[in-house]
């Protein structure tokens, strides 16, 4: 899988976010984007992810050197970052199940597996309003990784997490990323110390 960016760029109103952004990722690759807060990191991100458009420049998304349609784009990526929601009505369950209606569980995963790595097997039919952050965060991380998708989006991947949340974070990069796209959104160095490429967002102003 590869995604290759040609002069993309992004403004709001009159002013850059950023520009003339060329780069390619590969499977098997983890790249941390970088910046200062409201620098534009997250706008990148969901302009790779295809929930925000472009304001110039192109993205082609190709698997096995064939071009993937944009409008299709959202089956190959796994996303999880502070802005996405969860259902709050739903049991854990239930939100597993509903989840796992758009996407496909990795080989050898299911709903029994993904709860016991959540280490939540006793909050299976407690709503989502009644985790708290920190749970929140872990379910959003998990559904990304144990979706079959060729690519993990991440933003501020360990945001409310504590230390123990942190070294459940780290376990899940080693378990289930090396064959696929990383790309981790951060200005935190423990959330991204391991990837192998960086980009910071003030190059691109």
């Amino acid at each position: 899988m590869k995604i290759n960016l040609e002069h993309i760029g992004r403004r709001f109103n009159r002013e850059w976010i950023f520009r003339d952004v060329n780069y390619v990722f590969e499977s098997g690759s983890s790249y941390a984007i970088l910046g200062a807060n409201g620098a534009g990191k997250s706008t990148i991100l969901q302009v790779i992810s295809g929930s925000l458009s472009s304001s110039e420049g192109t993205i082609l998304y190709t698997k096995d050197d064939v071009l993937l349609n944009h409008e299709k784009i959202f089956e190959h990526i796994s996303m999880a970052a502070p802005y996405l929601e969860l259902i709050e009505e739903f049991t854990l369950g239930e939100l597993i199940d509903f989840h796992f209606q758009f996407k496909k569980y990795r080989s050898g995963l299911n709903r029994a597996l993904l709860i016991e790595l959540l280490g939540l097997k006793h909050s299976e039919h407690k709503a989502i309003k009644h985790f708290s952050s920190g749970m929140k965060q872990r379910v959003k991380l998990a559904l990304a990784f144990c979706s079959d998708t060729e690519m993990i989006l991440l933003d501020e991947p360990a945001s409310n997490l504590d230390q123990q949340g942190l070294e459940w974070y780290l376990s899940l990069i080693e378990t289930y990323s090396s064959d696929r796209i990383l790309i981790i959104c951060s200005n935190q160095l423990q959330e991204y110390s391991f990837c192998k490429t960086q980009l910071n967002v003030a190059d691109y102003k």
